[in-house]
């Protein structure tokens, strides 16, 4: 699967906060195996936040976690978009919601908070341990959770424990050699695309290394590209030690 969050908030762009989420969200990734192949950090804008909807949608293997723009305030465009994207702009009274929000609020629900019941087609809902308005789900793999860390942790760690608990694991190697990038590229050029490789240059002074490190979630194909770079090294008589990078 490919995970993505979109973080949506002005005043995080304007830095009136601090960004709490995408730490947050790749760590609960990276314990099981998972890892992001994009994060966005947007302003609430309706027909922005829609296209970028539109960006993970397009992606068959998509997951995706939507942090912010759910509330009942005059700016929280998030459930509308969510469903013109994902359910032909379908929305509906969900009746789960709307009894959560009335348990919480009851007469004071009205005439705002109750707003925050309508939501696309078919949503599933996630508990939120603070004021008990949930977010929601769409087809299992679509998140939508509050701005506030406090309510939105929570429902990642209920997501991903329901429906993504875990991924196989990725067997990685990684050297430190005594050389620049440059003369690494012909040899990275003969590692397959279907290889987590990665290049990471270092420079002190006059002194460059490089860091090379080599990932696939089959052991036996690590060792087999990890071992095209150390042969290389070897060859050409170039220092290297095994990196923890």
């Amino acid at each position: 699967m490919n995970f993505y969050s979109v973080i949506i908030g002005t005043e995080l762009l304007n830095g009136r906060r601090t960004d709490a989420h995408f730490s947050f969200l790749n760590s609960e990734l990276l314990k099981r195996g998972w890892e992001q192949k994009a994060s966005f950090v947007i302003d609430d804008k309706p027909s922005f936040i829609e296209d970028i909807f539109n960006l993970v949608k397009n992606d068959p293997d998509a997951v995706l976690f939507s942090f912010g723009g759910i509330g009942a305030t005059p700016d929280d465009f998030t459930r509308k978009a969510a469903a013109n994207v994902f359910t032909a702009g379908n929305m509906e009274v969900n009746s789960g919601a709307k009894k959560a929000i009335l348990e919480q609020f009851g007469d004071e629900a009205y005439p705002h908070r109750i707003k925050m019941a309508d939501l696309p087609l078919d949503a599933g809902l996630l508990k939120n341990v603070v004021t008990n308005v949930p977010g929601f789900s769409l087809e299992d793999r679509y998140f939508f959770v509050p701005g506030f860390p406090s309510m939105a942790q929570s429902m990642i760690v209920e997501a991903l424990d329901k429906y993504y608990p875990s991924n196989k694991s990725k067997t990685r190697f990684s050297l430190r050699a005594s050389v620049g990038e440059n003369m690494l590229i012909d040899t990275m050029k003969t590692i397959p695309s279907n290889i987590d490789m990665s290049s990471l240059p270092q420079i002190d002074g006059d002194k460059r290394a490089t860091i090379i490190s080599i990932a696939s979630y089959d052991e036996n194909e690590a060792k087999k590209y990890f071992k095209v770079f150390t042969d290389f090294l070897e060859l050409e008589n170039i220092e290297y030690s095994l990196s923890d990078v």
